[in-house]
């Protein structure tokens, strides 16, 4: 599967700095779950929304730079591929005046019937959505 980029950019605010003075890792695993759902809620529906809901089963991620207050990052996801229930999905945030990679991040995440959350196939219709064709 070939999914478009989506893509968003932030302003590492002040909260976001750790005791060495730049941004605490914790944060780029919540920025990485936070464009995750913008992309999830850019393409889709009110109603598959009401119906899905997505839990992570893995994150992996490597930091490359740091970060600090008030820089401007871009934070870019796609999907890599699915099968079943499961779906790839990577992350890479960059710092956008530098342009150095400042992390990359790959998670596993797991489509769920939302009543009765039980894993569910990503069907077509979910598919096409996040696709290029």
């Amino acid at each position: 599967m070939e999914s478009h980029i989506f893509q968003n950019t932030i302003t590492v605010p002040s909260s976001a700095i750790d005791d060495m003075n730049h941004v605490n890792n914790v944060m780029y695993l919540q920025w990485v779950q936070d464009i995750a759902k913008k992309h999830w809620e850019s393409k889709t529906t009110e109603e598959i929304r009401n119906t899905y809901v997505w839990v992570v089963l893995n994150h992996y991620i490597e930091y490359h730079h740091p970060a600090f207050e008030n820089d401007q990052l871009i934070i870019e996801t796609w999907i890599d591929h699915h099968h079943g229930a499961k779906s790839e999905r990577h992350t890479k945030i960059t710092n956008a005046s530098t342009q150095k990679v400042i992390i990359t991040a790959k998670t596993m995440w797991c489509l769920l019937h939302k009543e009765t959350l039980r894993p569910t196939r990503i069907n077509k219709e979910i598919s096409t959505l996040f696709s290029n064709s």
